[in-house]
């Protein structure tokens, strides 16, 4: 059998769009390690919507 990994999917969303009003959301899947990062993921990646680099974070 295969061990129990300890990477698990996470979903990451703008936080200025959600606060801007505009409809849509900017969201990315990753996968992070558990063991390695507990806190909550918190990434710099492009918003096509707002058409620049905005703060992303782990949702959920």
């Amino acid at each position: 059998m295969a061990k129990k990994g300890n990477r698990v999917q996470v979903i990451l969303e703008c936080t200025e769009h959600k606060n801007s009003g505009q409809a849509g959301t900017s969201r990315y899947i990753t996968t992070k390690n558990k063991k390695n990062t507990p806190e909550r993921l918190e990434l710099k990646k492009f918003n096509p919507i707002l058409k620049k680099v905005t703060v992303h974070k782990e949702i959920k």
